[in-house]
């Protein structure tokens, strides 16, 4: 039995006096390449890390859930029949707005029918770092989502269950991300990226090989907090939707980058950098994957580098300290480095000698004293599988 799995499962039964049903867990991740890319349509490449949330979860026997959480103080308990997204608030959205999401209609999907389930206890439990881009939100969501999943017995399957984890997410929580995050915490397996096509919503697994290529990703979390529910994030979408009504197409997924000239003479300096990042991005995903295909993985190091400077230059959502992160670990032998998440913050990552995780730390965590910057974190992840039931 996991011990951390295990761990959760001891905290349900502190709180609530009786054992849990079961534990379920579910990955954060990494996005290896294409940034803002996912709710224009576009493609992206993320993994699973092994860097897990987990809850443990116990059928009650009327219709109330309450939620947990071993980090934060307090319960939120709130009726199934009570749960609308007005009716949720703080960290409790992303838990209960997933409980939300799975009874209303995902896309096409009938609209689950709720009104026989049963009421739940929750208790969450994260290594996930908070706010360092590795979408610990996800992980939340895809965990509870596949312990409601069974014991509901819903019978949905990993994208329906990644849709309503999206729906939740823009809706009960407010932030206006796409789909990538809870794709790659649904879809991940060892040693693989999720080659995901956001406009068709279709996954295809691509070997990595990083172990044997003698490789491993380092995050460098800069401990510069983000939040996508407020403040840039939502800007750059906007401006992406504008770019896209003033080049008449439904997403900035059908311009491609032989349109970005005249794109340049229809939009405004800004609108037209912001599209030309996701126009571009996008078409780096699709090398990325060809060349982890046809190379391996120590062949993407100038793609990262490309996605991190236009993220810094056109999307304008790089810091200071991410910068500084990249810069040292190319400067310290990393093949490649970028900064990962929505930005504004968050973590950095750079693909690097697997014995040499002691001495980029050390550089890293140097540099930034230079520059009288807080002291980031730096470890290593790999890739893992996707949400599953642990016990």
């Amino acid at each position: 039995m996991p011990t951390a799995a295990l761990h959760t499962s001891e905290l349900f039964a502190a709180e609530y006096g009786r054992q849990p049903d079961g534990v379920w867990s579910a990955p954060g991740r990494v996005n290896l390449i294409g940034e803002h890319t996912d709710y224009n349509g576009g493609l992206v490449l993320p993994f699973a890390i092994d860097r897990r949330t987990r809850c443990a979860v116990g059928r009650r026997g009327d219709r109330m859930l309450r939620v947990r959480s071993a980090t934060i103080d307090g319960e939120v308990t709130i009726s199934l029949d009570d749960l609308t997204p007005d009716a949720l608030a703080g960290w409790s959205a992303y838990p209960l707005g997933v409980a939300w999401a799975l009874g209303e209609p995902i896309e096409g999907e009938p609209r689950a029918d709720l009104t026989q389930a049963s009421g739940l206890d929750i208790m969450l439990w994260s290594d996930v770092p908070l706010g360092a881009g590795l979408s610990s939100s996800a992980a939340i969501e895809c965990a509870v989502a596949a312990a409601l999943n069974d014991l509901w017995r819903l019978g949905l399957d990993r994208m329906t269950l990644a849709r309503a984890g999206r729906l939740a997410e823009n809706v009960a929580v407010g932030a206006p991300t796409g789909i990538m995050d809870q794709a790659a915490s649904l879809l991940g397996e060892p040693d693989h990226a999720v080659f995901l096509d956001c406009g068709t919503e279709s996954a295809q697994a691509v070997p990595l090989h990083l172990d044997r290529a003698g490789l491993t990703v380092l995050v460098i979390d800069t401990q510069v907090r983000h939040e996508h529910a407020t403040g840039g994030y939502g800007e750059r979408r906007a401006s992406c939707e504008r770019g896209a009504e003033a080049l008449n197409v439904p997403s900035l997924r059908f311009v491609a980058e032989s349109d970005l000239p005249r794109a340049a003479e229809v939009l405004d300096d800004e609108t037209f950098r912001r599209v030309r990042h996701v126009v571009t991005e996008s078409a780096r995903v699709a090398q990325t994957v060809r060349v982890l295909r046809e190379e391996g993985p120590r062949a993407i190091g100038d793609l990262l580098l490309a996605s991190h400077a236009s993220m810094r230059d056109d999307f304008e959502i790089s810091v200071p300290e991410l910068d500084l992160a990249v810069d040292c670990a190319v400067r310290n032998g990393a093949i490649g480095a970028r900064m990962t998440g929505g930005g504004f913050g968050g973590a950095a990552i750079a693909l690097i000698e697997a014995d040499a995780v002691d001495a980029m730390s050390d550089a890293v965590t140097l540099a930034f004293g230079a520059a009288g910057f807080a002291q980031p974190r730096c470890f290593t992840v790999t890739p893992s599988d996707g949400a599953r039931r642990d016990i």
